[in-house]
């Protein structure tokens, strides 16, 4: 996985130093080259990267036009090298990376804010053991409470939380009396989730339980339909949501490198197995669709 995240850096670069865009860049091919899926190829390079593709692409790019403006090159030359139809579009693009309008940084040099080339690395980690398993699921059904929420990515999404304060504590208790199949237990369910996983954009939260794929579904609740596959089931225990939180970062860096198993399309599912009163801490399974490298 790092060879197949360091030649896509290698492709941008490639791609921007004859003024290529970064619309050109299609994961999806690169990685199936190199064997893998691009849904899996992005997840993971926006987990290690800390930042989408697209904004690692953006950023790179603006590097590049601050030195070919700060050399005196044409502004509308810059702007149609690097993939924008006007000046103005690039002048946009350029301050909300640089903090500052190319006509500042042309006169004075700066300020700049550049983005180096990532280069992705293995490091010997492992002392502390991932507690994994994998389980094969026939179709199953996710009922409950849907929202569309922002992604956020460290500590407790608002959003989600107003979601469940909404919902009467009768609510919880007829959920978890539908849940019948695994995993068991009222869910935190998130899927249609942007392959990139950047910050801000949207996904469908569900608050709910899992339920055979032929069972009858009551009028008031949503349904996702889950198709049979493998699933990566992770245990975490501590400050809730810190360790979740943590849990997904050590995948991306160690579980997924030493193991032969990609991620798939499809919801992730975090089951409360246990929790303090207030939340602040929990024992949860989170589980990840997952398929054969």
């Amino acid at each position: 996985m790092i060879e197949i995240l360091n030649r896509i850096v290698g492709e941008i670069e490639a791609q921007l130093s004859v003024g290529a865009g970064a619309a050109e860049l299609d994961v999806d091919a690169l990685a199936a080259r190199t064997g893998t899926t691009g849904y899996h190829a992005r997840r993971m390079f926006s987990s290690l990267a800390g930042m989408p593709v697209s904004e690692y692409v953006r950023r790179r790019r603006m590097t590049l036009a601050a030195s070919d403006l700060i050399r005196g090159e044409d502004l509308l030359t810059i702007a149609v090298r690097y993939g924008y139809g006007s000046t103005e579009a690039f002048g946009r693009a350029f301050r909300a990376v640089h903090g500052a309008g190319h006509g500042d940084v042309r006169r004075d040099g700066g300020p700049l804010r550049s983005q180096p080339q990532l280069r992705f690395r293995l490091t010997v980690e492992g002392s502390a053991p991932m507690e994994a398993r994998l389980v094969e699921r026939p179709a199953i059904r996710l009922i409950g409470h849907a929202i569309r929420v922002p992604l956020i990515h460290e500590g407790v999404n608002p959003h989600i939380q107003a979601h469940i304060a909404s919902l009467p504590a009768s609510e919880h208790e007829r959920l978890k009396q539908l849940s019948a199949t695994e995993p068991r237990g009222l869910l935190q369910v998130s899927a249609d989730v942007d392959p990139d996983y950047a910050e801000g954009t949207e996904l469908t939260y569900l608050h709910g339980v899992a339920v055979d794929a032929d069972a009858a579904v009551p009028d008031d609740l949503d349904a996702i339909a889950v198709p049979p596959g493998m699933w990566a089931v992770f245990r975490t225990s501590g400050p809730h949501p810190a360790a979740l939180q943590s849990t997904w970062a050590a995948m991306a860096t160690e579980w997924f490198p030493s193991n032969p198993w990609r991620l798939r399309p499809g919801p992730s599912i975090v089951a409360v197995l246990e929790r303090a009163a207030d939340f602040r801490t929990a024992t949860c399974e989170l589980w990840l669709p997952v398929e054969h490298t």
